[in-house]
């Protein structure tokens, strides 16, 4: 069963995904992040780039002909993308595949709309029975 992580209260949602990547490549799992929201995925595919000038995070869109030897990938699509360990998701929604990864990780920003969403999501997962483990950025 999936093992999924709530990290929420996150001033910077973006920038606190480019640490979790981060942490993933480094652990040498490989990591597929979700958005539907194309506009939300391409602005964190340029944070990968920008956020650390020390890290190279080696990343693409799934759709593109490298994503099968790339360890980062990118997708908006309902479609399931290669696969690989972790699942990062950006979206509003809980994505259509999360339950084919060995992990996911939610991360939920600190304004009230997207803390709404992601108790919509929480319920979700807790309600099919999902071990739900949590960690409040607000106190980290």
């Amino acid at each position: 069963m999936t093992r999924i992580d709530f990290h929420f209260n996150t001033p910077d949602k973006l920038n606190y995904a480019c640490r979790i990547v981060r942490k993933a490549h480094a652990a040498g799992q490989p990591v597929v992040v979700y958005c539907s929201d194309t506009a939300r995925l391409h602005n964190f595919d340029q944070a990968l780039w920008t956020f650390s000038p020390l890290d190279f995070l080696p990343h693409c869109y799934a759709h593109d002909p490298l994503a099968a030897n790339t360890p980062i990938l990118l997708t908006s699509s309902a479609d399931r993308p290669p696969s690989h360990h972790v699942l990062i998701n950006l979206d509003d929604e809980r994505p259509p595949f999360f339950s084919e990864f060995e992990r996911l990780i939610e991360i939920v920003g600190s304004d009230d709309a997207e803390r709404s969403k992601g108790r919509d999501r929480y319920k979700f997962y807790r309600d099919r029975g999902y071990a739900l483990n949590n960690f409040d950025q607000s106190t980290a």
